[in-house]
């Protein structure tokens, strides 16, 4: 059976939550809400505002962890200021997830290149996810949607040069790069895997960059706003986010497909499949 993406051209916080409840997914239990929190700089990322009602929702809490490079985000208490300024603080409960050692280790028997995955120890405080992620693109991975948010984002700071070192982290920056695409799959797959079903996956198709919210210097949006896919297959609804991109007739498609295809961003969705966390084939239900 193809795997169900509910879809609206209309992108506002009251049909982040419509099309959340379409899912017919309740989140048991303590719900860790997964943003970006955006490096200091940016223009592009989505304000805590904007999340507001789905947050309220599900009585989440937002869930962030600490970067792996210099910047405003790496340590807890930079990371908590720039939440703060970005409007997350004041609206909803926060939590830096990899703020207390020791991390925890998720076992990834069936790993395409990485057999473990180092997450924030918070993350074992929580029932259930939400994943809510800002569709763009990318400059390593090619682009950003809800398996990089499962990868990368709920990964520690010492999990996300394992995940970029492919197992070896002074190989941060220098790792084969189809070996660090797949690494992202296999630690995504393992954050799947823990909470058991029990997540959501909502992409906002918007100020659609070709660079992620984590550089402080990203380029403006180059192609106008698609619209909000939620789903609870993190696979599917990445696909269909890429599918809505390459079947665009905006002007600043092609921007954007050039930075996907020059960093191969396909393979991480490939990679997911093969993991077996979800599926390329899906129903796009718009709304």
């Amino acid at each position: 059976m193809k795997s169900k993406v509910y879809f609206s051209r209309e992108i506002t916080p009251e049909k982040v939550l419509e099309l959340y409840k379409m899912t017919g997914k309740a989140l048991p239990g303590k719900v860790a809400v997964k943003v970006h929190s955006g490096e200091e700089g940016n223009q592009n990322f989505l304000r805590g505002e904007f999340w507001k009602p789905m947050v309220d929702y599900v009585k989440g809490t937002v869930a962030e962890c600490n970067t792996a490079y210099e910047g405003s985000r790496n340590t807890t208490e930079k990371h908590l200021e720039t939440m703060e300024k970005h409007g997350f603080s004041q609206l909803f409960p926060v939590d830096i997830l990899d703020a207390d050692e020791p991390d925890l280790e998720l076992e990834i028997p069936n790993g395409l290149k990485i057999k473990k995955n180092y997450v924030g120890s918070h993350v074992s405080n929580y029932d259930s996810m939400l994943v809510l992620s800002h569709f763009k693109g990318h400059p390593m991975g090619g682009y950003g949607g809800a398996l990089k948010q499962l990868s990368i984002g709920v990964a520690s700071s010492y999990g996300k040069k394992y995940i970029h070192g492919v197992g070896d982290i002074d190989a941060f920056w220098t790792s084969d790069h189809d070996s660090f695409l797949e690494s992202m799959a296999d630690a995504a797959s393992s954050v799947v895997k823990y909470f058991k079903g029990n997540a959501v996956y909502v992409n906002v198709m918007a100020n659609m960059s070709v660079d992620c919210d984590c550089c402080a210097v990203a380029e403006d949006p180059c192609m106008k706003d698609i619209g909000i896919l939620v789903s609870l297959d993190p696979v599917a609804v990445d696909q269909a986010c890429l599918d809505l991109v390459y079947s665009s007739d905006d002007p600043g498609r092609d921007h954007l497909v050039e930075r996907i295809e020059s960093k191969n961003g396909l393979h991480t969705v490939e990679a997911a499949v093969k993991l077996g966390i979800g599926s390329k084939e899906y129903e796009l239900i718009e709304v």
